[in-house]
């Protein structure tokens, strides 16, 4: 008896030791890619002082704007995703003639969105897959995105960017003049983290459901001294400690069932900021949720912003459009050359052409 509790103890003994030799981690990781670090890109594709005074001017006046002290409209505008940077460029070289054009009531900023968030699955943008194809070629994506907004700025127009990725922005965002964090990470730790250490201005949307308060919330949160776990400059891992932001916006686009785009919504969010002590200072996206998905509705959205904004007392403080070369959108193929040039891959925009009639009228009402 005594010889098999010994061989039994024994195996236990053994088994136990298989067991700390299995493998407990990366379980599911098919590839570990080494990426360049941020600062070996920036070398690669420097800033230029033309660039550099195109930022630093911008987020200055936006900052001006969100406190109420430029009484321009602050207009971002562009495509919802770029995928194809000739369009993009073509697209950056026409809104920037209009941005020179209305500059005195205006303030206008090319929406250059470079990642997009998926509710289950798809393509996550430019930076994660270049290619259209799943390949996920991300060094060459964050290369293309970081040309494109040198290329952007260097024409004098300013540029607005979706903050997805905890660790992208690391990369690009010394070209970007506003940062916006979406409807799904609103309620995120480390997406409020992250903005209250972005060097520009940053706009926070309500969710998804239309719930306003978890923008406030994420507008308060990114104000404060928030440290979270990041990279440096030579992409090593580090604790990042963040001063807080103190320029922030809320982001009015709608929810499932319901707008909020018109004065009353508007008036409501005022109250709502002022009583967390913030700046009663709002952007209204004119798609999502307040166009019901239909492009062409913004246009109905936009003049509707135009006609209150006296009525609002100027809390509407700027306003976000999605346009693009061509209306519509289209499904996204890995064959480049069956794409219609100039048209969206992702939600669809409004063309070219209502985007100049929306700006042009828009300014003659202001």
């Amino acid at each position: 008896m005594a010889k098999d509790t010994r061989e039994n103890e024994q195996k236990n003994d053994l088994t136990a030791a298989t067991d700390a030799c299995r493998p407990t981690e990366n379980l599911h990781i098919a590839a570990t890619t080494p990426l360049i670090a941020p600062r070996a890109l920036k070398a690669l594709l420097p800033m230029t002082d033309e660039v550099c005074d195109t930022v630093v001017g911008a987020r200055q006046v936006v900052r001006d704007i969100i406190a109420h002290r430029d009484p321009r409209l602050l207009v971002i505008v562009g495509p919802c995703s770029i995928h194809d940077v000739p369009a993009a460029l073509e697209y950056a070289e026409r809104l920037n003639v209009l941005r020179q054009r209305y500059a005195d009531k205006f303030y206008i900023l090319m929406r250059t969105y470079f990642e997009k968030p998926r509710t289950t699955i798809g393509w996550r943008g430019l930076i994660n897959d270049p290619h259209l194809d799943g390949t996920c070629a991300m060094e060459e994506g964050l290369h293309i995105g970081r040309d494109l907004l040198l290329r952007i700025n260097a024409l004098g127009l300013p540029t607005a960017v979706e903050m997805l990725d905890s660790v992208t922005p690391h990369y690009f965002a010394d070209l970007v003049s506003f940062g916006a964090i979406g409807a799904r990470t609103t309620e995120s730790q480390i997406h409020r983290a992250l903005a209250s250490g972005l060097s520009m201005p940053v706009g926070f949307k309500n969710g998804t459901d239309g719930n306003i308060q978890i923008a406030i919330d994420a507008l308060t949160a990114a104000r404060s001294s928030q440290s979270f776990l990041g990279i440096d400059q030579d992409g090593y891992c580090c604790v990042l400690t963040t001063s807080g932001n103190p320029d922030g916006a809320l982001i009015l686009r709608g929810g499932k069932n319901s707008t909020n785009y018109h004065a009353t919504a508007i008036l409501e969010a005022q109250e709502r900021l002022l009583a967390a002590k913030l700046s009663a200072s709002v952007i209204v996206d004119c798609s999502h949720a307040n166009s019901r998905y239909h492009p062409t509705e913004q246009e109905l959205v936009w003049k509707t912003v135009i006609r209150d904004r006296e009525l609002t007392h100027g809390v509407t403080v700027g306003v976000m459009v999605e346009s693009n070369l061509c209306c519509g959108k289209q499904p996204i193929t890995t064959q480049r050359e069956q794409l219609q040039y100039g048209v969206s891959i992702t939600d669809g925009c409004i063309d070219w052409e209502t985007t100049e009639r929306m700006l042009e009228e828009g300014y003659s009402v202001l």
